[in-house]
């Protein structure tokens, strides 16, 4: 829902989803939590109005108790810089009972509104951050990395526990999507011997931010666009797991297009190294959809909880086996 129909004073009961909780909860296993999501992708003007005043948070965590009553929701998301004053009135507000959760960046130069000093007032209102540890490398960088690689993911959580979160109310996020990025022709010789670090072309244009269309990304379901099908073929064959950085990628010398997702087995090794490790409280995917219509992904991260407990007794372990792409659980 977009964040500014929370400071009308408008009585409706009419709220704008594409669909309805009561349609989407007999998909999902009996005790799911569904998840409404307020603003996010830029949307972030609602929430500064919001924020104002004492009189405007009161009204902005009024409506979120209205639009929870009438919809039937569980939970509400946040992928917005978070304001403890506004979290403080929505918790007051809806109780206890119901979730607050927020989607927060994975990349340090984003954690703006996450420091020292505002995580533990934001982490007094919430049940827990859902980090987002993957578009690690997005149009306004200028080598390549893996977008959602392992050695990254941890950079992002440390970034969180140093700031004062707990490590049971981390999240750690996984992406079930493919992303691609040109880069500099003139330092091919580079990029062929250094595939990781290697100049990019220049994605986003500096000055007003517009996407220069030389990046871009595509889930599992999509149809692979036709000018990217021959090169995507070929970081398919020829990708390889990077040991170091921990990501799987494909830098594609004939047409110089870097390109970077997880693996089933890329996912699984988060677990141990990150899940495990930093005794997180859990995990989640964006998205869903995004991994159709084979799952393999997801297979492959319902095999990773199966075998991660952070009281499991030393040397015990459960059953879990992805090879070749195929998962059994």
């Amino acid at each position: 829902m977009r964040s500014s129909i929370f400071n009308t004073k408008d009585n409706t009961s009419s709220w704008p989803l594409f669909t309805t909780v009561d349609a989407v909860r007999p998909k999902f296993s009996v005790g799911t939590s569904i998840l409404v999501a307020i603003g996010g992708w830029g949307d972030t003007q609602g929430f500064s109005e919001a924020a104002l005043t004492n009189e405007s948070r009161k009204l902005f965590a009024h409506n979120i108790k209205r639009m929870v009553e009438d919809t039937g929701a569980d939970e509400k998301a946040w992928e917005v810089e978070a304001y403890p004053k506004l979290l403080e009135e929505i918790r007051k507000a809806i109780g206890l009972e119901k979730l607050i959760t927020a989607a927060v960046p994975g990349l340090r130069r984003d954690m703006v509104a996450f420091t020292k000093e505002t995580v533990p007032k934001i982490i007094a209102s919430i049940d827990f951050f859902n980090v987002m540890t993957y578009d690690l490398m997005n149009r306004r960088d200028t080598i390549t990395k893996h977008h959602t690689g392992l050695q990254l993911s941890i950079e992002s959580i440390n970034a969180y526990l140093e700031s004062g979160a707990p490590a049971e109310k981390l999240n750690l996020g996984f992406a079930y999507y493919v992303k691609w990025f040109k880069t500099d022709a003139s330092h091919a010789d580079e990029c062929a011997e250094h595939p990781i670090g290697c100049p990019t072309a220049l994605m986003e244009d500096p000055s007003t931010g517009v996407d220069l269309g030389q990046a871009g990304g595509f889930s599992w379901h999509d149809q692979v666009p036709s000018e990217l099908a021959a090169s995507f073929e070929r970081a398919k064959s020829s990708g390889v797991y990077d040991t170091i950085g921990g990501g799987y990628y494909f830098w594609d010398s004939e047409e110089n297009i870097f390109w970077s997702w997880d693996t089933p087995e890329a996912i699984l090794k988060k677990f141990p190294e990150i899940v495990d490790e930093k005794q997180l409280g859990g995990v989640f995917a964006w998205g869903l959809g995004e991994d159709a219509p084979d799952f393999t992904h997801l297979k492959a991260t319902a095999a990773g909880l199966q075998q991660y407990s952070p009281d499991r007794p030393e040397g015990q372990e459960d059953e879990a086996d992805v090879s070749n792409g195929k998962d059994e659980l």
